[in-house]
């Protein structure tokens, strides 16, 4: 949490990088796509969402640059066996910093975006049942996460679209706690989230 709470001091520090930029804050949320990655298991995407606050900062050049503060759900579905269903819930706070860079075409603003992030999972359980009669919770080790993201958006008055892939390279442990329906020799290791996002900022 301490390197969460760092990179966010970090974050708005950054927005006072120039005096004289222009600053906008506003609010931002929208859906994830995502899809967990773990060997020898066939996985299933899952949509999530996701909230939280945003800061854009218009910089020289046509770039600029935006903070964010969000709270993103996201899941996986699991098909081991032909009758056990697993099914992973992930709540996870997320500081993404997106480098955007585009021209002012005055009525609008189109970028190119990349975001590199890091993420803290707050909650992180799965659910395990056979034919819906049997379910047992389990938990992964680690909860912190990193990753990229790279897409398109637009600013048109005070709202903005991005849609961008997301590339996810930490990593959130191994599966336990599946000891009742016999999942213990089940091992989710080294376990990435990755998919689309789309999101709609306003500002104020």
């Amino acid at each position: 949490m301490k390197r969460i709470l760092t990179i966010v001091l970090a974050a708005l520090m950054l927005t006072g990088i120039s005096s004289s930029a222009q600053v906008k804050w506003g609010v931002t949320g929208g859906m994830n796509f995502n899809a967990a990655k773990i060997a020898d298991v066939r996985l299933e995407a899952k949509a999530g969402w996701n909230a939280g606050l945003t800061c854009l900062v218009d910089l020289p050049l046509g770039f600029s640059l935006q903070p964010s503060l969000v709270y993103v759900q996201k899941g996986a579905d699991y098909s081991v066996i032909d009758d056990l269903s697993v099914v992973q819930k992930v709540g996870s706070i997320n500081l993404p910093v997106s480098v955007q860079w585009g021209p002012d075409l005055l009525i609008a603003r189109p970028f190119l975006d990349v975001t590199p992030y890091v993420g803290y999972s707050l909650s992180n359980k799965m659910e395990a049942g056979i034919a819906d009669i049997i379910k047992n919770e389990g938990k992964l080790d680690n909860a912190f996460e990193y990753g990229v993201g790279v897409g398109a958006g637009i600013n048109i008055w005070k709202l903005q679209l991005i849609a961008r892939y997301n590339w996810n390279f930490g990593t959130l442990g191994k599966l336990s706690d599946f000891t009742n329906i016999g999942l213990n020799d089940f091992k989710v290791e080294n376990e990435t989230f990755g998919g689309v996002t789309v999101t709609l900022a306003c500002f104020f």
